[in-house]
């Protein structure tokens, strides 16, 4: 008769447990140690945080983090304290500050570029119809020296245009700050992005508003000026959205951010109205009625970093001739470009 086994030492079975458990874990894919306690995507009131708002509000990755929050960034100030501060874990920002915070040593990777097409001269004057017809007229811009100015100035020196002779440029605080001045008739032209495009049209054609505000125009679509003058698609990469710090280090995580975001932007293209009210809510500057206008006419894909790195180079050397310090000296190195498919 075979004598019973002696029992395990009691060592010996917490292993035994122990490694039962990893293993259900790891077949499972729902160890709590995974779960991020929180996840904080931040992004400014323009359509390139459309899919982080409704990333937030649809649950999109509740299983991935205890709390998922969405914070606005105001202004270029504020997101560079937000990206060296370590207070976001997803930022949407503009590419070239993008391109400029990682070579100054900024832990950040460009997941994306998501923002093709937003950018338009909005005017009193249905006759403008090129950056010349500026020729001896005032422009109010917002934020000096962010992406709608750069790309204004390199098409308008492209023309011709001499920008310390032939324009006067109104710098102001916010695109809402432009769009205000517009409605007021205290300028004639303004450089907006969408959806603050929109939200000036839909002021002037309001009422009381209309009986006082001027009629304005779409103008000039910098996009197609952009295709134009240098001889390319008319689509801009103008902003995506980059994964921070310690985030970048933890591959599936960023991979569900970088597919719930693709998956947020086509349902905000197909449910515009519905985007609109949940942006809306978010953030009170914008109308609901605007955001959902803007969609129908902004070029929104959610192309990963490295498949947009020919485009983007492209932009960012002709950033390099006006000012190498537009991206911090060089163009970034290959640890800049993410995205499925990155190496």
């Amino acid at each position: 008769m075979q004598s019973p086994r002696p029992p395990l030492p009691s060592w010996s079975r917490f292993v035994l447990h122990a490694c039962v458990v990893l293993a259900f874990l790891i077949v499972t894919g729902t160890a709590d140690a995974q779960k991020l306690p929180k996840l904080t995507l931040a992004g400014p009131p323009a359509s390139v945080s459309n899919p982080l708002i409704h990333m937030v509000d649809s649950g999109a990755l509740a299983d991935v983090a205890e709390r998922v929050e969405f914070v606005l960034w105001r202004d270029p100030d504020q997101l560079r304290v937000m990206a060296l501060d370590g207070r976001a874990d997803v930022l949407a920002m503009p590419t070239n500050v993008a391109a400029n915070l990682h070579n100054r040593g900024a832990k950040l990777q460009l997941l994306n570029v998501s923002t093709w097409g937003v950018l338009w001269l909005v005017s009193r004057d249905p006759t403008l119809k090129s950056l010349a017809d500026l020729r001896g007229k005032e422009l109010a811009v917002p934020f000096r020296g962010d992406m709608p100015d750069i790309v204004f100035q390199l098409l308008a020196e492209q023309q011709g245009v001499d920008l310390r002779k032939d324009v006067q440029l109104r710098y102001v605080a916010s695109p809402i700050d432009a769009m205000q001045l517009l409605v007021m008739r205290r300028v004639d032209h303004a450089l907006l992005a969408e959806p603050a495009v929109s939200m000036a049209l839909r002021k002037t054609g309001s009422f009381p508003l209309s009986v006082i505000a001027p009629e304005l125009h779409r103008s000039v679509d910098l996009q197609q000026e952009w295709g134009r003058v240098f001889a390319r698609s008319a689509r801009i990469p103008q902003a995506g959205i980059a994964v921070m710090g310690a985030l970048r280090e933890r591959p599936d995580v960023v991979a569900r951010i970088e597919a719930e975001y693709a998956r947020s932007l086509a349902w905000c293209r197909d449910h515009a109205e519905a985007c609109g009210q949940g942006v809306a809510a978010r953030i009170d500057m914008l109308s609901a009625e605007a955001v959902a206008d803007s969609i129908a006419v902004s070029q929104m894909d959610a192309v990963p970093a490295h498949a947009a790195r020919a485009e983007l180079e492209f932009m960012f050397g002709q950033l390099m001739k006006k000012s190498p310090a537009l991206i911090g000296g060089k163009l970034p190195d290959d640890g800049f470009y993410g995205g499925a498919g990155a190496q």
